[in-house]
């Protein structure tokens, strides 16, 4: 049977900038990271790409904000495999080293000509507009905008990941986690935070609604794939009902020419080496399962589509 593929951040405009021809030399150090962490930089930069194209920045802000992006993990090269890969939640010692990955990626950066101009990228992807986050405790005055942009492509891609310690969090929850960081905490909230700006959330609103329509893309984009293998699989139910039909007249033949003869007509509807006289019946079950399954599927992102739509940030 055909195997069914997509992948969510496949949607991509970065070809379009042409980044692996002008960016080769960043884009290599993602070789340096671990596996999880290089796929992570790579959907990152992917999904602020889009979220500038939604924000209708310049080409060259999306460019360059999409480079910082690939490198804004760049520091996990220095944090221990103990920690960077650990199965279980981190404790507040071990989250205290996580955290330097940041000043250690700008560092990288600053100390390479090549790299120094994508330097905010490390820097501020963990800030918050409200001053909660890290490393300096900015407030939204202080953090440019490519930072703030990688930073919800970054915590919304480290949410619907999945990761070693939690299980695989849906579109919607998502959203809905982003949206209430895109919320200012309440006073008793942040009694025991380091609050700057009770006016902000932690991420900004308007790249939040850029992120549902990068995400409302995705799953049109979804839904027009999985229609395309539906397409492929009804054929190939009705060719193994073509295939059925001689079969059964092949049961029912009394001479061994015309059990020949109907054989032969099934034969001639079993294309691919794996299929023949005796399991064809199963293949089609199969397909009818998958059939009835994407079906289901496609229907259940038709309904998410319409709860993003539904979403008020």
């Amino acid at each position: 049977m055909k195997k069914e593929e997509f992948d969510f951040y496949s949607r991509t405009s970065l070809k379009a900038y042409n980044l692996d021809g002008k960016m080769r030399y960043q884009l290599n150090m993602l070789d340096s990271l671990d596996v999880y962490t290089k796929k992570h930089s790579e959907n990152v930069a992917n999904i602020t790409c889009r979220l500038c194209e939604y924000l209708n920045m310049e080409e060259g802000f999306t460019i360059y904000t999409t480079m910082c992006a690939y490198l804004h993990d760049i520091g996990k090269i220095f944090i221990p495999p103990s920690i960077l890969q650990k199965p279980t939640r981190l404790t507040d010692e071990e989250y205290e080293i996580m955290k330097t990955h940041t000043t250690i990626g700008y560092n990288m950066c600053m100390k390479d000509p090549e790299l120094r101009p994508y330097a905010a990228g490390p820097l501020y992807h963990h800030e918050a507009l409200n001053g909660t986050g890290y490393p300096n405790h900015l407030s939204a005055k202080d953090i440019p905008y490519e930072g703030q942009i990688i930073r919800v492509a970054d915590e919304f891609e480290a949410i619907t990941a999945k990761r070693q310690y939690k299980t695989h969090i849906g579109i919607i929850d998502t959203l809905n986690i982003l949206i209430e960081n895109s919320q200012p905490i309440t006073k008793q909230e942040g009694i025991n935070m380091i609050v700057k700006d009770v006016k902000h959330g932690k991420i900004d609103k308007k790249i939040v609604r850029a992120l549902f329509k990068v995400v409302i893309d995705d799953t049109e984009t979804e839904i027009a794939s999985r229609s395309d293998y539906l397409n492929y699989v009804t054929k190939e139910i009705a060719r193994l009902n073509k295939a059925d039909s001689y079969y059964q007249k092949y049961l029912k033949a009394k001479s061994e020419k015309k059990k020949n003869y109907y054989k032969e007509g099934v034969l001639m509807y079993l294309k691919t080496p794996d299929e023949n006289i005796d399991n064809f019946l199963q293949v089609r079950k199969e397909y009818q399962e998958s059939l009835q399954a994407r079906r289901e599927h496609i229907k259940n992102l038709y309904k998410e589509i319409k709860k993003i739509k539904n979403l008020k940030v």
